[in-house]
């Protein structure tokens, strides 16, 4: 029995997806509901609350991608630590390092950035890092081109 290559099956895949790497992210884009910079923490507790979220992205004022809040790491250091969430500021906490992509990358570029960061969604930017949108793994998916990168 002759044994087949994986390495020729992804090949096969990735030619066959030739017209699906053209698509880009814009083309499968949600729209971004964004946390101000400038919020306090309660502020945007409530916010991603009313939302029914557990992280959001976060701008200045000028729409740049800062990084995102996580619900449950403001809740562990600023209740954790004392911090009044009324006045201590979201700045302190915000996550810079996280995933993001671009509204010009592949869609395929995308999602491998996204199963190499093991994350469901990330934000996307412009290559001012002004923040247009979100991407997830179920737009991928339903875009009909899953696993042909």
């Amino acid at each position: 029995m002759e044994q087949i290559n994986p390495m020729e099956q992804i090949n096969a895949n990735h030619l066959g997806g030739a017209n699906f790497k053209a698509r880009t992210v814009k083309d499968i884009i949600e729209p971004a509901k964004s946390i101000s910079s400038k919020v306090s923490v309660k502020a945007a507790l409530d916010e991603m609350q009313a939302r029914a979220i557990d992280s959001s992205p976060v701008i200045d004022q000028r729409g740049e991608l800062l990084g995102t809040l996580s619900k449950n790491k403001m809740n562990r250091n600023v209740g954790g630590l004392g911090h009044d969430p009324n006045t201590e500021p979201v700045e302190a906490h915000i996550e810079k390092n996280n995933a993001y992509c671009f509204e010009d990358q592949t869609i395929a570029e995308a999602e491998q950035m996204m199963l190499n960061a093991k994350v469901g969604e990330v934000p996307v930017v412009t290559r001012e890092k002004l923040l247009v949108g979100t991407i997830n793994i179920e737009a991928i998916a339903q875009s009909g081109n899953r696993g042909r990168i």
